[in-house]
């Protein structure tokens, strides 16, 4: 699998920390030049020089956007340039009650998870049409599809970025470009370790697997989806939840 994606350029955002930097990482491992792209300077330099010495020839580069700021993300699409592949992985999860959940926790949760992706397919996804190949990946999430307490700005925004991939995946499909997701369960992050052992032990309770999982297992699975062995998948929303306990 060395140099499977020799000749690729995939820009992965969020790329400087859990799911996104594991992403990042293996895309290296397999010969892609890789846009990081991040808001903190230091920790993307750091990627992009794991990246240099994860692959034989890998390259790698550092891109600062604000997803919150649409014109930010048009910068970062612009300064990506042509891409054969792309992974929305950033992302927002502020966690409140519906009254506790003001407008602007509502609106920083589409603009992120929703709208940055968004317009980065809108401005990215027709240069790969237009080359006859590309594959898109975003990053979701089993609140987008069951409801989650205090997390409903959260689910409604993932819920969102699902939808859109269907659509993403008929409007450029017959042109070569294939869109999915994967909806994970509970990860180890740096970002959800902020919420506490016991929290994340308590939502891992719920899976069959009964513990979280690490950012390698998630990337796994959005490589398989990028790769040419998910060649004739596209629109898919891929588990990789940890297991579903059942019922009684």
């Amino acid at each position: 699998m060395s140099g499977e994606l020799s000749g690729a350029t995939a820009l992965v955002t969020g790329a400087t920390a859990g799911i996104g930097r594991a992403v990042a990482l293996r895309l290296g491992t397999l010969g892609a030049e890789v846009v990081v792209h991040g808001r903190d300077a230091r920790r993307g330099a750091d990627v992009v020089r794991e990246v240099s010495v994860a692959g034989d020839g890998a390259t790698a580069r550092f891109v600062a956007a604000d997803l919150a700021e649409a014109d930010d993300v048009r910068r970062l699409a612009a300064e990506a340039g042509d891409v054969d592949i792309l992974v929305n992985n950033a992302g927002v999860y502020r966690f409140a009650d519906t009254a506790g959940t003001s407008s602007e926790m509502f609106d920083v949760h589409m603009a992120i998870n929703a709208r940055a992706p968004l317009l980065l397919v809108g401005r990215l996804a027709p240069g790969m049409a237009a080359r006859g190949h590309g594959a898109i990946v975003n990053l979701s999430t089993i609140a987008a599809g069951a409801p989650a307490r205090n997390a409903g700005a959260y689910g409604a925004s993932k819920a969102a970025l699902e939808l859109l991939t269907r659509v993403w995946a008929d409007e450029f499909g017959g042109r070569g470009v294939r869109v999915n997701a994967v909806r994970s369960g509970p990860v180890r992050t740096p970002g959800t370790s902020e919420m506490g052992e016991e929290a994340l032990r308590t939502v891992s309770r719920a899976t069959v697997l009964d513990r979280p999982a690490v950012p390698e297992e998630i990337a796994e699975a959005v490589l398989f989806l990028v790769s040419s062995r998910a060649s004739y998948i596209t629109g898919a929303i891929l588990e990789a939840r940890g297991g579903q306990l059942a019922l009684g």
